[in-house]
């Protein structure tokens, strides 16, 4: 069986924001998807512990009152995300992440934040990113690339945009479209499509990275643009000498 024709495990959050280093997951969804259409989904509400500000409720639909009451404490939600990605990486299924540096990046710094141990602590996952895949088969296409922007581009029915479930299951089928429009990449191994994907996504990012050097307006921005991919790694600081007695 190849890649293209095992299961994958589709992967999506919500969130209280955009910096995985200080925001926290409001849902959550991982989603088996096999044979062109979904086949299961496991769906996650958490009590960040945070207040939702309510440009964020706006996206997602969940206010801080509603996530208090009907949500699960976050170290309970983070744990059983991670092993049920855990559980198909050992299964042998390609993880599906839309923009899988925001989302990856998130999960692991929710792991260090309660004290567990992270996803690629205990795996190493084979990454589908449509994000990356895109830009690359049709780096010089106009309009934007988000989400939506891509089910619209390859004809893609998204279930719900901003909804978890809904929006890992496109992911996946915008990535079996991008595949099946650009057939060249069946033919690459997922050892030379990880490798492949993470220059691709480094050199997508430099050149963000230089947009928004170049543009005024958004040269603050240049900064915090991170070429790691799938996920960025911790910083780790330097031990500091204890000072001499």
């Amino acid at each position: 069986m190849t890649w293209i024709s095992r299961p994958w495990c589709g992967f999506d959050l919500e969130t209280t924001g955009t910096n995985p280093e200080a925001d926290r997951i409001v849902t959550a969804a991982v989603v088996t998807y096999d044979g062109g259409r979904p086949a299961g989904a496991t769906k996650y509400l958490a009590d960040p512990g945070v207040p939702i500000p309510a440009e964020t409720t706006a996206i997602h639909g969940y206010t801080t009152e509603a996530a208090r009451e009907s949500g699960r404490p976050a170290p309970e939600v983070v744990e059983e995300v991670v092993t049920d990605l855990v559980a198909a990486v050992r299964a042998g299924h390609p993880l599906v992440a839309m923009n899988a540096q925001f989302d990856l990046t998130m999960l692991d710094r929710e792991c260090a934040r309660y004290g567990l141990r992270s996803l690629f602590d205990l795996v190493t996952p084979y990454v589908l990113d449509p994000k990356v895949l895109d830009k690359r088969v049709d780096r010089y296409r106009r309009g934007g690339r988000r989400l939506v922007d891509l089910c619209a581009t390859y004809g893609v029915v998204h279930g719900g945009a901003h909804e978890a479930a809904a929006d890992a299951v496109a992911a996946c089928a915008v990535t079996a479209a991008v595949v099946e429009r650009y057939g060249w990449l069946k033919r690459v191994s997922l050892d030379d499509l990880q490798v492949q994907q993470a220059r691709w996504a480094a050199d997508q990012q430099a050149g963000l990275r230089e947009h928004f050097a170049t543009t005024p307006g958004k040269t603050h921005l240049a900064a915090s643009v991170r070429e790691d991919w799938p996920f960025v790694p911790r910083l780790v600081l330097p031990a500091v000498e204890e000072a001499a007695q």
